[in-house]
């Protein structure tokens, strides 16, 4: 069945707006929403929803409905997604990136590694997590320079996906990690990469829909939490997620849009986390804070 896209070309600023809009009216539920830099010189944005063929009717209902009020001229555009094998189609094009001292690849490349890499082999497949989104990129970036700079004795990778921060962290230092994410194809898939890059012990990979999971008492309290997510529950778990960082521990926040970084930065000042600094990748940042 073909995937559907509903989106609107307007303005960086607006599309943000319809984010955010969007993102409150459909909540929890599976549809991805999203915005995407078209041209960056004339500010041309698009702000999408995706569905399934058989939920468009009631979907575009729902956006119209929304758009209505705060965006009335604005114009609704379709488009069929065509279907793809998007495991083979990604590793065609998937070339090693590179991310502080570590080298992300694939298994078509181990030829690309240099003397001196931190090398993770990841290929593409079912969780997210390759190395080449903006994201990932940035937060391995961000662990090579605070695993370097400061005492790490225990770590979480919350919403770990491919597993690719929880395999970097235990390469830099032989500490235990623990990985976490509410989807079981993930955390099984993370494990099959633990094991493809040669580590036998230190990450202990489970599947945790919530705080209220035992693996976070059982494991913590942590120097380092890395969470990959996205800004709205990143906002949402700042208090229990402060709960379970150990005095002077780091936090690793990403998934977020530069527009909603003072948002994240604000939530984690409220549960008595300092902004250490920011780095930005591809219209997304990468945020470390830490307890003081």
């Amino acid at each position: 069945m073909s995937e559907i896209r509903l989106y609107v070309t307007t303005t960086e600023a607006k599309a943000e707006e319809i984010l955010d809009l969007l993102s409150a009216v459909f909540g929890e539920e599976d549809f991805a929403i999203g915005t995407t830099e078209i041209d960056e010189k004339k500010d041309i944005w698009e702000a999408s929803i995706y569905m399934m063929a058989e939920d468009e009717a009631e979907v575009l209902s729902r956006v119209e409905d929304a758009l209505k009020a705060s965006f009335p001229d604005a114009r609704l555009e379709r488009e069929v997604i065509p279907e793809i094998d998007w495991v083979v189609k990604s590793l065609e094009g998937l070339k090693p990136v590179r991310a502080g001292r570590f080298l992300v690849h694939g298994s078509h490349d181990r030829d690309k590694i240099r003397p001196g890499d931190i090398a993770i082999e990841i290929d593409a497949g079912q969780a997210f997590g390759t190395g080449h989104h903006g994201t990932t990129a940035g937060c391995l970036e961000v662990i090579d320079s605070v695993v370097r700079s400061r005492p790490v004795r225990n770590a979480l990778d919350l919403g770990t996906g491919s597993g690719v921060l929880a395999i970097a962290v235990r390469k830099l230092r032989n500490i235990p990690v623990l990985a976490t994410d509410i989807d079981p194809i993930a955390t099984k898939v993370a494990a099959e990469n633990v094991r493809r890059n040669g580590i036998a012990s230190g990450i202990v990979t489970r599947t945790a829909p919530g705080f209220h999971a035992t693996a976070f008492s059982e494991h913590g309290p942590f120097d380092l939490i890395i969470a990959n997510i996205l800004a709205r529950p990143l906002i949402r778990m700042a208090p229990k997620l402060a709960t379970h960082l150990a005095p002077g521990g780091s936090v690793i926040l990403s998934g977020i849009l530069a527009g909603q970084r003072w948002k994240v930065i604000a939530a984690y000042s409220g549960a008595r986390l300092r902004h250490v600094r920011t780095i930005w990748r591809n219209g997304w940042v990468t945020i470390h804070l830490d307890r003081p």
